[in-house]
């Protein structure tokens, strides 16, 4: 066993840079807005890592790690938001575990290990410090806080004296050292900044020593030889067998692909062909209500299907029953592109929003989900590849969706198909749209363009005084350089590009331009 005093470094050496780490945190948010600051603290993390782990780089393709780190970490440069952030710190428990050789291979696995990473880390930095004081208690308590204490004795010491010469000498350290008030820095400990301190030490030190829990399993040992077992009761099987077997299954898809071929029907009837609906309905209730009932229709069918034609059981091998799944898949593969079209034609007349948004993404991956079930059945995979697909296809959209500026979707879309500027649809909601923030400004501003034109009311022009005071806000936040994002950058380009179209240009210098 590897004594204290071996390991001891490796403890104090990990414990520093996490107090660097921290200090760093405290300078980069705490009290700050928070933008590119973000990518940049991953990147300390991400270094912090590589640092502690320096034997890891003995590999000659240990260098594709960092490389996919850093893909994984653009999303951050484009804008900081939770889920950007989510995505970060996903890669660098990979990074992470991969650099400690803990890392196990395939999707399914690897997101369990991330998630057994995050139920430990807030407990990681108490279980290492209870273990270092039984390490430390065995080893000689005494002997330990001498050896802890001795270690700082002299470079504290002669570093005090450096600085001290140092300040008579140099007049500008002597400043530096004059403007250090004690009191002050005792006004800095709040309870918060402390919570805060904390908080960041818990995090960083998972990082560095990443480790996952370990759940061991009690094997009871009985005492005395075991009755025999009852048998079993075979009428339980025969029931079984006839209630779930392949010939109830059969039937099942039978009746299945009859009722939602009725339904596809209709769909295609009222949504596709054209005709009216019956009196009393309107294609904005048709679409309401049926968009979200066939996607949870949609969902117990892919249930369904996993549980009937399992793996290697009898129903999966039967070819009419494939074909029968096969039909029924396809089916709902429709039905959900039918939930699509429905909730579109509900955003055409009642406008756009994050909710809409979040469920059209969501019918995509059921979309998805179906068709990864009709690969699995037919490439005769297991459940847990099927898994592994779709993680990986949510990761893909969820990384995508890092790069789309959601709230200039949604207020350029409410803004072109609104009453006001298309003479059709439903009157603009323009305090939604303030109420997404600094990405509206453009659509918004084109809309009091618009309004300009015409005799605007009072309380549209109540909304173009507090946009310019949201302006003025949001601008004052962008002077601080820790709020920088690729987005913000690319907004502020572009109110200024406009800005500068608005602004009078005089036709005479001023006596200041002489």
């Amino acid at each position: 066993m590897t004594s204290f005093f071996t390991a001891a470094p490796g403890y104090c050496s990990r414990f520093g840079i996490a107090v660097l780490l921290v200090v760093l945190a405290d300078f980069l948010f705490y009290g700050q807005p928070v933008g590119i600051t973000v990518l940049l603290f991953a990147i300390l993390i991400a270094a912090a890592v590589v640092a502690v782990h320096p034997a890891a780089f003995s590999d000659s393709r240990v260098w594709l790690k960092p490389a996919a780190l850093l893909v994984a970490l653009l999303p951050l440069a484009e804008n900081a938001s939770a889920l950007s952030v989510s995505i970060a710190l996903a890669a660098l428990v990979v990074f992470a575990l991969s650099l400690s050789g803990r890392l196990r291979h395939g999707i399914a696995r690897i997101a369990r290990q991330i998630a057994l990473f995050w139920l430990a880390a807030p407990f990681r930095f108490v279980g290492d410090f209870i273990r270092w004081r039984r390490t430390a208690r065995r080893f000689g308590r005494r002997r330990v806080r001498l050896a802890a204490i001795a270690v700082w004795v002299m470079p504290l010491t002669l570093g005090a004296v450096f600085l001290a010469l140092f300040g008579t000498a140099n007049p500008v350290i002597g400043y530096w050292l004059s403007l250090i008030d004690l009191l002050k820095l005792l006004d800095l400990i709040q309870l918060a900044r402390i919570a805060f301190w904390l908080f960041v030490l818990a995090g960083v030190w998972a990082f560095l020593r990443p480790r996952l829990p370990r759940f061991r399993r009690r094997v009871s040992r009985p005492n005395h030889v075991p009755a025999a077992q009852p048998a079993t009761n075979p009428q339980i099987h025969v029931i079984e067998d006839i209630v779930f077997g392949k010939a109830a299954i059969l039937r099942a898809l039978v009746v299945f692909n009859v009722l939602f071929a009725l339904q596809t029907g209709l769909d295609f009837t009222y949504l596709w062909g054209g005709v009216g609906l019956p009196d009393g309905l309107s294609y904005a209730a048709y679409a309401h209500r049926g968009a979200y009932p066939l996607i949870v229709t949609a969902l117990l069918a892919a249930g369904f299907v996993l549980a009937a034609l399992r793996p290697g059981s009898a129903t999966s091998a039967d070819p009419v029953i494939r074909r029968l799944v096969y039909a029924w898949v396809a089916q709902n593969i429709m039905l959900v592109i039918s939930s699509i079209l429905r909730l579109d034609l509900y955003v055409g007349i009642y406008a756009l929003t994050y909710w809409r948004i979040a469920a059209f993404g969501w019918m995509a991956l059921v979309a998805a989900g179906l068709a990864l079930i009709i690969a699995r059945i037919a490439l005769q995979k297991s459940n847990e590849w099927l898994f592994s697909a779709n993680l990986l296809t949510l990761s893909l959209a969820l990384y995508g969706c890092c790069f789309i500026n959601f709230a200039a979707t949604i207020a350029n879309y409410n803004v072109d198909h609104s009453l006001e500027m298309t003479g059709q649809g439903i009157p603009l909601d323009a305090w939604y749209l303030r109420s997404l923030g600094p990405g509206a400004f453009p659509a918004l501003d084109r809309f009091f363009d618009h309004q300009d034109k015409t005799p605007a009311a009072g309380a549209v022009r109540e909304l173009e005084r507090v946009r310019d005071s949201d302006e003025s806000w949001y601008r004052s936040v962008q002077n601080n350089w820790r709020a920088w994002s690729f987005r913000d950058w690319r907004l502020l380009r572009d109110l200024d590009s406009k800005g500068s179209l608005v602004l009078p240009q005089p036709s005479q210098p001023t006596a200041r331009d002489r």
